[in-house]
């Protein structure tokens, strides 16, 4: 019978097990290669632990080996690679976030290493050192979860770590996602009375009314054509955006792009009321008037609706800068107005163009019980969207309606 091999402390070594001449407990096995591992410790019941650790991978059917080695950056890569369905712009974009918070970070750490408090650790720091929103930390995670989800996939660790950790950190934080509020219907009255023959911006009142009127959204406006409107059935077709995309991560020198919808809930038809109807023959005739016509030519795309004095379309920071505006001019007259009637101003909040969306489906839901109906129009993919800004109808609203009850069925 071969003689035990023993350590100093005379206790049996295990096939695979040896001491180093530094003193070092070293553990030789294969991986599921054949290629020849190996793991280290200080002394022999850390060995042992990982060797089952090992031993318990090997049964699972885990790559520790990969695990080991990777680090979430080259996994988050190769989960990239594997998207080639996302567009160019959000490819950008994803990219652009996780260059700037985790791939310098937390990104270099081996994948094997990184646990759930580690991740809750990280977006904590992010928010409360690095002042990041809680819609940047949605982002984030939006980014990260699916590539540890393939790492799981690929039975190179046994856990994703970013499972439920957003419920977590809301917990431990108060974060709320950040919301952008409808206009109340007063708001939205003098916002569109102000612009309405005024000398600088009667010519955007269209263009807003149209926003508030249909709840599309900024590229959807930017990219529709003549075409897209059926004024004899009164229908708005959208099935297209426009969008700008520019940056070190756009290789081209090309920085507006046509766009089709994600999914097949962003391809739909918006009933035309007069508001609108009346709005895009008031484009019309503006357009007629200042001898505007269409010099944009995007993709085969041409003929658009909304175009600048120099027949190009609109893009979204040219949309709210005008905004910004526009709103700024009329707080300042409302202040002026009210000191003089001695009365309380009625000013209007800072919001952009994507705010409008929101006023229009809140007025949608102050009207309409049918969610499907409210989905439909708005292009929502998930209706959960939907029933949120369900529940974000104005105060008035909702007591005209407990009045409606307590009338109807004499609660009182």
């Amino acid at each position: 019978m071969a003689k035990s091999r023993k350590d100093s402390k005379g206790r049996v070594l295990r096939k695979g097990e040896t001491v180093r001449s530094n003193g070092m407990y070293q553990y030789a096995y294969n991986d599921k290669f054949g290629k020849r591992q190996y793991i280290y410790a200080k002394d022999l019941v850390t060995l042992r632990q990982k060797e089952e650790e090992i031993i318990r991978d090997r049964l699972d059917g885990i790559d520790s080996h990969t695990a080991k080695n990777q680090c979430l950056n080259e996994i988050f890569d190769k989960y990239m690679d594997t998207r080639k369905d996302l567009a160019a712009r959000t490819y950008a974009g994803y990219m652009y976030q996780y260059n700037a918070y985790v791939r310098p970070t937390i990104g270099r750490r081996k994948i094997k290493d990184i646990k759930y408090s580690d991740i809750l650790y990280f977006y904590k720091v992010l928010m409360e050192e690095h002042n990041l929103s809680y819609g940047t930390i949605e982002h984030l995670q939006r980014e990260i979860h699916p590539a540890f989800e393939m790492a799981v996939r690929d039975c190179i660790i046994r856990n994703n770590p970013t499972h439920k950790v957003l419920g977590q950190l809301k917990k431990q934080t108060g974060a709320k996602r950040g919301v952008r509020n409808a206009l109340t219907p007063e708001q939205q009255q003098a916002f569109l009375q102000f612009m309405d023959g005024h000398p600088i911006y009667d010519h955007w009142k269209p263009i807003f009314t149209f926003f508030i009127g249909t709840g599309v959204r900024v590229g959807e406006l930017s990219g529709l054509r003549w075409k897209d409107v059926d004024f004899e059935n009164g229908y708005i077709t959208i099935d297209h955006a426009v969008i700008y995309f520019a940056g070190k991560l756009n290789k081209t020198n090309k920085r507006i792009y046509v766009s089709t919808p994600k999914t097949e809930a962003g391809i739909r038809k918006i009933p035309m009321v007069s508001e609108v109807r009346k709005a895009l023959d008031e484009v019309k005739q503006y357009q007629y008037d200042n001898g505007i016509f269409c010099k944009s030519d995007i993709d085969g795309y041409t003929d658009f609706i909304f175009l600048n004095c120099f027949g190009t379309v609109y893009l979204q920071q040219d949309l709210d800068r005008s905004l910004s505006r526009i709103i700024d001019a009329y707080n300042d007259c409302e202040l002026h107005e009210a000191a003089l009637n001695k009365r309380e101003a009625l000013l209007l909040p800072h919001f952009t163009c994507h705010s409008l969306r929101h006023t229009f489906c809140a007025r949608f839901c102050e009207h309409e019980t049918n969610l499907k109906v409210i989905q439909s129009v708005m292009g929502h993919v998930d209706i959960g969207t939907t029933m949120n800004i369900y529940a974000e109808v104005s105060e008035a609203r909702k007591k005209q309606s407990m009045e409606a009850l307590a009338e109807n069925l004499k609660l009182f």
